[in-house]
C-alpha cells in the first residue's frame, strides 16, 4: 500500500541505482527498431544549470517514452572537457593553494585537470541520477577519451590534407584574462559608455590636418596609415601624401581605400593592422607594416614607447592627457557603444594579429547550404529555426579553432625549423617539437553525434545508432554547435548527424529576465528536487511552454506540478485500498456500465492524441491533455463513480485506467509512476521496460455524449443546490434515465425521493429535455435575499448607466479624452445595459 501522504523524497530514494542495476537503461536489443538521442554533454566544471536540465528533461521523456514503445533505444552519456572554462576553474583552485598554476610544467598541471575532471565528473553523475535521466553509462564518453581524441585527430589531419585547414596570421578575438584565442561565437557584446576622440594628424610640412575620430586613442601607436575614400573631394588631393602621427611624430601615408566611408564621421580613418579586422584587409591591400603594441595580457608593448608597461585603458586616459597638453585633441564625444566581451572571462576581447590555425569554412558551409534542399536534411523543431542555421553559414568566416591552453586536444603539428607536420602519430626523426596549442573545444564536440560511436572505425554501434534521430538543444546553441555538428557530420560521414533538432528557449525569471549572476536570479535544479522532487520539476520543464519560446521559471507552477502529483497519489491509494486480494483471474472488462464505457472511450481517445503529439515533440500539449483527464474525468468524476459500484469490472476499470495513466506519465515522471506502479495488484517488473499505451479504437464509444450530457446536468444541479441553500431534507422529484445513479451523484437519501410533485423549491430541466430535477422546500427566505440582493444590483447599474450615457454624450469628452478610453465606456455601458435586463428578468420571476 501507498504511504498517506506523498513524499517525493522517500518516492525516489533507491530506485535509479535498481534500474541501473538491472540495465534497464542499456541499449543493444537487436532485434527491436534502434532510436538514438544525441546528449549535449555538459562540461565539467561543476553544476548542472536549469538550462542543461530542461535539455536533459525532454530527451529522456522521448528515451523513455521510445524505449516503452519497442525501440531499441540509445541515450548515450557524456561530458565536456571544456577547455576555457576548466582551465579557469582549475586555475583558481591551484592560487587558493597558493601554487602558481603557469610555473609548473605541462604535465604536473594536466595532472591537477585530470583530478578535477574526476571529481566534478562524480558530481555530474550525481545529479544525472537526481535527474532520474536513464543513461546509457555503459556506452559513456569524454571528448578527451582516447577514442575520441583519435577522432579529432583524424579530422584535423584529414582537412588539413584537403586543404581546409591551414595556418596563418589573422586578425582574431583574444581574451587578456585567459591568453587565449576565441572565436567569433565565443564572444558576447555589450553596450557600454565610450567615446569619440576627434584627433589632429597634421599634414607633413603644413599646417592643416585631417580630423580622425576614433574609439581607441591607445592604438594608435600602431598606426602605419590613414586612409580616405578615393572619391572624396574633401581628402583625394592628399592621397599619396603623408601625415605625421601624434605622439610618436612618424610620418604615415594617406591612401584612398573604400573602407573609409564619406558619410560616416569625418570621412576619415586611421589604419592599425595589428588591431583591427578591417584595418587588417586595408593594410593587406595597401601593403602596410602591421605593428603590434600590446602584450598578451592587454598591456602595452615597446612600441608605446613611454607607455610600456600600462595597462590599455590606463594608457588610453594618459595618451589622452598628452594629446590635450600637446593641442592635438579637438574634442571628446560621448556616446553608447558595443565593447566585445569574452564568454568565459567577461574581459573586453582585443582584437590582435596572431598566427592561429583556421578551418576554411566556405567549403563546408556551402555543403551544408545543399543538403538542407534535400530530403537528407536536418529536421528543424519548430522549422523556423533553421533559419539561424542557413544564416550562419551563408555569412560564414574561417573559424579560428587554435587555443592558447593546455586544458583540450594538443594540436597534432610539429615544427623543426620552417617545416611543418601534420600527423596522427608524431614524426619518428629527431628536432620536432609539437605545437603548444589546443584545439577549440567546439571542434571536438562538433565530432559527437559520430565520434561516440566509435568513428573512425565503422563499428556496430556506428552502423547500428547513426545518424542519430534527434538532438534537443537550445537556440543560442544552434551557431556554437549545430551548424559544427552538421557540416563535420557531413564532411566525414556523408550523412546528416541526426534527422530531427528539437530547440527550446531560454529559461528565464518569472519577469521574463534572462538569468544571471549579477541578478541573483539563477536557479539550481538540485534545490528545486530537494523542494519538490524531481518529478515536479521534470513534468514542468517539460510541459509548460511548446517548443522554439522561452520557458519563465514560476515557483508556484512547479508547486502546483506537486499537487498534481498529491492528486494521483490519492487517487492512486483510493484504487489500491479497493483492490485487496484481487487478481489477473479477477480482471475482466465485461459487463460495462455506462460510466466504465465512457472513461474507457475518454482513455483512448487520450491515448491516440498523447502518441501523436509525443512524436511531433508537444509536450505542452501532451501534458494539458494528461492533466486534464487524470484530474477532470479520472480524479473528480470516475473515482467518484467507481464508488457507486464497486464490482470487478469497476476494479478492473479502475486498474486498467491507472495503469495507463502511469505508463502515459512516466516519461515525465519516473519516480512516482514507478513508485505507484509497482504496488498495483498486475504490473511487470518495471514501469520503465513495460509497454507504452495503444489506442484500442473497439473501446471509443458514441454514448461518450451521452455520460458528458449526464455530467454537465449534475454540475448545474449542485450548483443549484449551493447557490439557494438547498437543505439535506428537502423532498426530491427527479424524471429521466439513470436516476439511480444520478441521485447518488446528487447524494439524495432513498428516503427523500418522491412522486408528489409541487411548486415549492427550485426545479431545473436540462437542456435537452432528458432529465428534470425538483427540490421542494419552503424557499421564501432565499427569495426575499434574492431579491434584496437583485435591488441592490439594480440600484447600482441604473446609476453607472446614467453615469456613462452622460459621459458619451458629452462631446468634449468624447473628442479629447484617448479613443482606447471612450471606446471601452461604450463597451461597458452595453454590457451594464444587458446585465440590467437580466437582474430584471429575475426580479420578474
Amino acid at each position: 500500500m501507498l504511504d498517506k501522504k506523498y513524499n517525493p523524497h522517500a518516492v525516489e530514494l533507491g530506485k535509479y541505482e535498481n534500474w541501473k542495476q538491472k540495465g534497464c537503461f542499456e541499449a543493444g536489443d537487436l532485434e527491436k527498431k534502434p532510436y538514438a538521442i544525441v546528449i549535449p554533454p555538459p562540461n565539467v566544471t561543476g553544476k548542472l544549470h536549469l538550462g542543461h536540465a530542461w535539455d536533459t528533461t525532454l530527451q529522456d521523456a522521448m528515451i523513455r517514452y521510445k524505449r516503452m514503445d519497442g525501440y531499441d533505444a540509445l541515450w548515450l552519456p557524456g561530458m565536456d572537457h571544456a577547455g576555457i572554462a576548466t582551465q579557469a576553474k582549475v586555475d583558481k583552485k591551484l592560487r587558493d593553494m597558493n601554487m602558481d598554476p603557469r610555473a609548473m610544467g605541462r604535465e604536473e598541471w594536466l595532472k591537477q585537470a585530470w583530478s578535477w575532471k574526476d571529481e566534478y565528473a562524480e558530481n555530474i553523475h550525481a545529479q544525472w541520477a537526481k535527474m532520474g535521466l536513464s543513461l546509457d553509462y555503459s556506452k559513456e564518453r569524454f571528448t578527451l577519451d582516447d577514442g575520441l581524441s583519435k577522432a579529432v585527430h583524424k579530422v584535423f589531419v584529414d582537412l588539413y590534407e584537403k586543404g581546409l585547414i591551414y595556418r596563418g596570421e589573422r586578425i582574431i578575438n583574444w581574451d587578456p584574462v585567459q591568453k587565449t584565442a576565441l572565436s567569433n561565437e565565443e564572444v558576447i557584446y555589450k553596450e557600454e559608455e565610450g567615446a569619440f576622440y576627434h584627433l589632429k594628424y597634421f599634414i607633413e610640412n603644413s599646417d592643416s590636418y585631417i580630423e580622425i575620430a576614433t574609439t581607441r586613442p591607445e592604438t594608435l601607436f600602431g598606426d602605419t596609415a590613414v586612409a580616405v575614400h578615393p572619391e572624396d573631394e574633401r581628402y583625394k588631393d592628399l592621397i599619396g601624401k603623408n601625415v605625421i602621427l601624434p605622439i610618436v611624430g612618424k610620418k604615415i601615408p594617406v591612401v584612398g581605400d573604400t573602407h573609409a566611408d564619406p558619410a560616416f564621421g569625418t570621412g576619415a580613418v586611421k589604419i592599425t593592422p595589428a588591431h583591427d579586422i578591417n584595418d587588417f584587409e586595408v593594410g593587406q591591400r595597401h601593403h602596410l607594416e602591421s605593428v603590434n603594441v600590446m602584450n598578451e595580457d592587454a598591456t602595452m608593448n615597446e612600441n608605446a614607447l613611454a607607455y610600456a608597461g600600462l595597462d590599455r585603458f590606463e594608457c588610453r586616459n594618459k595618451v589622452i592627457e598628452e594629446l590635450k597638453e600637446k593641442e592635438l585633441l579637438i574634442k571628446i564625444e560621448k556616446r553608447i557603444h558595443t565593447e566585445p566581451h569574452s564568454e568565459r572571462s567577461d574581459a573586453i576581447v582585443e582584437p590582435r594579429l596572431s598566427k592561429q590555425w583556421f578551418v576554411k569554412m566556405r567549403p563546408l558551409a556551402d555543403r551544408t547550404l545543399e543538403n538542407q534542399n534535400t530530403e537528407g536534411k536536418v529536421n528543424f523543431v519548430p522549422q523556423r529555426y533553421e533559419k539561424i542555421l542557413n544564416h550562419w553559414m551563408e555569412i560564414t568566416y574561417d573559424w579560428c579553432i587554435s587555443r592558447q591552453l593546455w586544458w583540450g586536444h594538443q594540436i597534432p603539428a610539429w615544427y623543426k625549423g620552417n617545416e611543418v607536420y601534420v600527423g596522427t602519430e608524431a614524426p619518428k626523426e629527431e628536432g620536432w617539437v609539437q605545437d603548444e596549442d589546443v584545439l577549440d573545444t567546439w571542434f571536438s564536440s562538433a565530432l559527437w553525434p559520430f565520434s561516440t560511436l566509435g568513428w573512425p572505425e565503422n563499428t556496430d554501434l556506428l552502423k547500428r545508432y547513426y545518424p542519430n534521430d534527434v538532438l534537443v538543444t537550445g537556440y543560442d546553441i544552434i551557431p556554437f554547435w549545430v551548424c559544427r555538428m552538421v557540416f563535420q557530420g557531413l564532411e566525414f560521414t556523408d550523412t546528416r548527424p541526426f534527422k530531427d533538432c528539437l530547440i527550446h528557449g531560454l529559461i528565464r525569471d518569472k519577469e521574463g529576465r534572462k538569468m544571471s549572476k549579477s541578478l541573483g536570479n539563477g536557479v539550481d535544479p538540485m534545490d528545486v528536487i530537494e523542494e519538490y522532487g524531481a518529478d515536479s520539476l521534470r513534468f514542468f520543464l517539460a510541459t509548460s511552454t511548446a517548443s522554439g519560446t522561452d520557458l519563465r521559471y514560476d515557483e508556484e507552477k512547479v508547486k502546483s506540478t506537486w499537487n498534481f502529483i498529491n492528486k494521483l497519489w490519492n487517487a492512486s491509494r483510493f484504487v489500491l485500498m479497493n483492490m485487496e486480494d484481487f487478481t489477473e483471474k479477477d480482471y475482466t472488462l465485461e459487463n460495462l456500465s455506462l460510466p466504465d464505457t465512457w472513461i474507457l472511450s475518454k482513455l483512448n481517445t487520450l491515448i491516440s492524441v498523447v502518441r501523436k503529439h509525443m512524436e511531433r515533440y508537444e509536450f505542452n500539449i501532451v501534458g494539458t491533455e494528461l492533466y486534464n483527464f487524470i484530474w477532470n474525468d479520472f480524479c473528480d468524476w470516475y473515482i467518484e463513480l467507481s464508488k457507486i459500484e464497486m464490482n470487478n469490472t469497476t476494479k478492473s476499470v479502475l486498474l486498467k485506467v491507472l495503469t495507463d495513466i502511469l505508463k502515459m506519465l512516466h516519461p515525465f515522471m519516473p519516480y512516482v509512476t514507478e513508485e505507484i506502479y509497482q504496488k498495483l495488484p498486475i504490473h511487470e517488473d518495471s514501469i520503465m521496460t513495460s509497454s507504452y499505451p495503444k489506442e484500442d479504437a473497439s473501446m471509443i464509444s458514441n454514448e461518450e455524449s451521452i455520460m458528458e450530457d449526464m455530467l454537465a446536468f449534475i454540475t448545474r444541479v449542485r450548483n443549484l443546490k449551493v447557490e439557494n441553500n438547498v437543505p439535506k431534507d428537502a423532498m426530491v422529484y427527479f424524471k429521466g434515465e439513470r436516476k439511480e445513479l444520478i441521485l447518488k451523484m446528487l447524494k439524495v437519501k432513498d428516503d427523500r425521493f418522491t412522486e408528489d410533485v409541487n411548486d415549492d423549491g427550485i426545479h431545473f430541466t436540462s437542456a435537452d429535455g432528458a432529465y428534470e430535477i425538483r427540490f421542494m422546500f419552503n424557499n421564501e427566505d432565499n427569495k426575499e435575499k434574492e431579491k434584496e440582493s437583485l435591488l441592490k444590483e439594480k440600484e447600482r447599474l441604473e446609476a453607472s448607466i446614467q453615469r456613462r450615457e452622460n459621459l458619451l454624450s458629452n462631446e468634449n469628452y468624447v473628442n479629447k479624452a484617448p479613443a482606447n478610453v471612450v471606446e471601452m465606456d461604450r463597451e461597458n455601458l452595453e454590457k451594464e445595459k444587458q446585465e440590467l435586463v437580466q437582474v430584471l428578468d429575475k426580479l420578474q420571476n
